[in-house]
């Protein structure tokens, strides 16, 4: 139980990750440099933005304040990758930094105060305040990858029409103490 959130947060992250990877998997080049309308952001940037920020946030993230001082945040909403290997490069790059920086912490550094643009959190506030951006960035991405394969698109979660089906293969497992993501 001690380390039960960190757990739990860890797996929240990869879950996210795995929705942005499994977007940008299903989509070609054009797709992910698409721009559904003027002054919107297609995925290539919004992956710019998550990167830029997870690389700001994470690095040094206990002794130094979030907002980095070399973080150019306005750069991030100017697309500039050459290619699809570079956007993923990109992505990686930012859920590495997040990881490095996450996955050595104990239950003692949850109290911890960090700073972000220096405002004060405990570790536990920075994780779930960065937690919520991220999700809410890559339900961009899932629904930017939806609009782009239309009748193409792979669902990422319980297909529509298939709850019952869903449920029925849930339900006939025993109950037990497990993560959401596991079966995943």
């Amino acid at each position: 139980m001690e380390n039960s959130y960190l757990t739990s947060v860890i797996k929240q992250f990869e879950y996210y990750k795995s929705l942005g990877d499994k977007t940008i998997d299903a989509l070609s080049f054009d797709e992910i440099k698409n721009e559904f309308a003027e002054d919107s952001n297609s995925i290539a940037i919004i992956v710019k933005h998550i990167g830029g920020n997870m690389l700001s946030r994470w690095t040094n993230f206990l002794t130094e304040d979030g907002e980095k001082e070399w973080r150019q945040r306005d750069a991030e909403f100017e697309d500039t990758f050459k290619d699809k290997l570079e956007v993923l490069q990109y992505w990686n790059h930012g859920w590495d930094c997040l990881f490095s920086a996450i996955t050595p912490l104990t239950t003692n550094d949850l109290e911890r105060i960090i700073y972000i643009r220096n405002q004060g959190h405990t570790v536990t506030e920075a994780i779930n305040r960065q937690l919520a951006h991220y999700a809410y960035h890559v339900g961009q991405l899932v629904f930017l990858g939806k609009l782009c394969k239309g009748k193409n698109w792979k669902s990422l979660s319980i297909p529509k029409g298939k709850s019952a089906t869903y449920n029925q293969e849930k339900f006939s497992k025993e109950k037990g103490r497990r993560h959401f993501t596991d079966d995943l």
